[in-house]
């Protein structure tokens, strides 16, 4: 697929990978991780922020969605970690837990816009 939008939160992440025929759907669960050890809970973090970004490795443009904090600590994580995924983030919107359907439509017209702003067919 070529586009993908994900909703995340600190605890789980919905992927929707679509095209114009087709959606397929991906929820990734946080590890959790209940540990009185130092860092346990940013070692838990970025093995779920990992998990995400492989689950993203064959799409070529990504909208992510979620609170501003969550997409911070995402933005922070992909610069650190993930450098070679920064391209493909179309961008980052702040949305509070919408369904599947709304995150769709979301994306497909958030993809319209960039793609004709970037002088680029959507691809079918």
């Amino acid at each position: 697929m070529f586009h993908a939008v994900v909703h995340l939160d600190h605890h789980q992440a919905q992927v929707l990978q679509f095209n114009a025929q087709e959606v397929h759907s991906d929820r990734i669960e946080a590890h959790r991780h209940v540990s009185r050890q130092h860092g346990g809970q940013d070692r838990a973090e970025q093995a779920f922020f990992a998990e995400l970004c492989l689950a993203l490795q064959s799409v070529q443009e990504v909208l992510v969605t979620g609170s501003h904090q969550v997409l911070a600590t995402l933005r922070h994580y992909i610069e650190a970690h993930q450098p070679q995924l920064q391209p493909r983030i179309a961008g980052y919107q702040t949305v509070d837990h919408p369904s599947p359907g709304q995150l769709l439509a979301l994306a497909r017209e958030f993809f319209v816009k960039h793609d004709r702003m970037a002088g680029v067919p959507t691809p079918t």
